[in-house]
This record gives structure tokens, sequence and C-alpha cells, in this order.
């Protein structure tokens, strides 16, 4: 066994591990911090298969940005975690169920990759460039494959991703009597005369005249 198999066992076993504290933890922080861990391996393997470019995106992108902000929310929010658990074995048949099957699903697709065919299979095009000794861009060529042979999935999964964040704006969108705030068109429609207006009102009694303090003076003396 070689030092790069030795690797992707290492990095395996690690991520698994750590995929599995993620659901097991019973503090939410230490869940999202084993997130962390596994995006990390994850990454890892990625650099073995020589996607670089892919490795690098998920560190800066999910545990740079994505669970920064998870752990801010999780840490502002105080979750009660014993709340959250309280039906937690009346649920877990059914998605005990639902995870088995999701599992038959992904080994039933991966095992298809893996059955040995009669024709030789190609090399792949980062193998195949090293070997001839030409130049080889993985972030090329994943551009080139995604906006060419995955052009119409990759524009589904941007739509998916904008109703859903349409979808978490609305449900969490509430009316608050106590927010101050103004109309915009309102602002956009204001005139200068509208900003000030002088009005005359009556007073709400006769002024004293001048010579009633001094009088009341006297009298007392």
């Amino acid at each position: 066994m070689d030092i790069r198999t030795g690797l992707f066992y290492l990095f395996s076993a690690v991520l698994l591990f750590a995929a599995f504290r993620v659901i097991t933890a019973r503090n939410p922080v230490y869940a999202a911090l084993f997130l962390v861990l596994t995006f990390f391996q994850a990454a890892g393997i990625w650099m073995l298969l020589r996607a670089e470019f892919l490795a690098i995106s998920l560190v800066l992108v999910y545990v740079g940005a994505v669970m920064v902000l998870f752990l801010f929310v999780v840490m502002m929010l105080d979750i009660n975690v014993d709340a959250l658990r309280a039906g937690f074995w009346k649920h877990f048949p059914v998605a005990a169920t639902v995870g088995a099957l999701i599992a038959l699903e992904m080994a039933a697709v991966l095992m298809g990759g893996f059955r040995p065919t009669e024709e030789p299979r190609a090399l792949p095009a980062a193998t195949a460039a090293a070997q001839a000794g030409v130049q080889f861009s993985n972030t090329k060529e994943l551009g080139k494959l995604l906006y060419s042979e995955y052009v119409y999935p990759l524009e589904i999964a941007a739509v998916i991703l904008v109703v859903a964040i349409v979808a978490a704006i609305a449900l969490t969108l509430r009316h608050r009597k106590d927010t101050k705030a103004i109309d915009p068109a309102l602002a956009v429609r204001v005139k200068a005369r509208d900003r000030l207006q002088i009005v005359k009102l009556p007073p709400s009694r006769p002024a004293q005249p001048e010579a009633a303090p001094a009088a009341a003076a006297e009298t007392k003396a």
C-alpha cells in the first residue's frame, strides 16, 4: 500500500467518524465543528483525486463562510436541544427507513461505475495530459464540462436555490408593529414645500398685561 492509498483511507475514516458525530453530538456547536472537520477531510480526498479547485472551493466557501455563519447563528439563538430531541425516538423509524433507501440508491449508482467492462476505459484527461507532458487545467476543464454537457442541470440547480432563498425569506419575514419604516415610494415623491408647513394657532389663553405683576407686588407690600 502506497502513501496515497494510506492517505485516502485515513481521510475516509476521519470523514466517516466526523459525519457520524455531526448527527450524534448533543451540543449544536460541537456538531458544527465536526461538520467543519468533515469538509476538511472531503477537501483532502479531492486533493488526492487532483481536483484542487473543488478542494479549495470547499474550504473557502463552506468552511470559511457557511460554517462560520452557522456557528454565529447557533451561538446567538441559544437553541434548546432538549426540546428538539423530544420526538427523536418517535420519528426514528421513518428517518431510518428514508436513510436506508438513500444509502441503497447511492450504492446502486456508485457500484455501476466499478463494474469491469470488456473494453479498456480511457484514462482521465488529467492523467493523460500528465503522462504526455502537457499542461492541464482542472478549472478550465471543469468550466467546459459544466457549461456544455451539464448546463441544464446547473440552471435547474440555480433555480432551485433561488426558490429556496425566496421561500426562507418569506417564512422568516414577519411584520412587527413596533418597526419604524417608511414607504420608499412616498419618500421619492416628496417635494420641498411639503417638508415644512407653518400653521398659525390661536393662543390657548389670553396674554396677561405687563402692569399686572407690578400692581400685585405693590398690593402685597
